[in-house]
């Protein structure tokens, strides 16, 4: 893996400040004992307190993680892997971007069993 591999350990955000919970089907690969994530796992948003300015304001929190852009070199399990330098959108339930997913930390060993 290119480095800076996102695992089921990370702490990922929504620019809002939503958690990002993954639920990733992988049981074989881990990068510093955390399983590592891949584009085919799920990424909801909970917690994201966004709000459209209005009156009153109109609820429009993230709820979703769409990766556009994963690592292209390494795949686990078949689907491509995921590091700190994947592109992704959060999107509100309605489908709209709002941003970039917040990495806070990663891995940087791998293994596989």
């Amino acid at each position: 893996m290119a480095g800076h591999t996102l695992t089921t350990a990370s702490t990922l955000q929504c620019p809002h400040g939503g958690a990002v919970n993954i639920v990733s089907s992988n049981s074989r690969v881990k990068a510093d004992g955390a399983y590592t994530v891949t584009l085919a796992d799920t990424f909801t948003v909970s917690g994201c307190p966004f709000q459209i300015p209005s009156t009153p304001p109109i609820p429009s929190p993230c709820v979703r993680v769409q990766w556009l852009v994963p690592d292209t070199r390494v795949r686990v399990n078949g689907s491509l892997s995921l590091s700190r330098s994947s592109t992704s959108l959060c999107l509100s339930a309605a489908q709209v971007p709002q941003g970039s997913v917040l990495v806070g930390n990663t891995q940087t060993r791998t293994q596989s069993q």
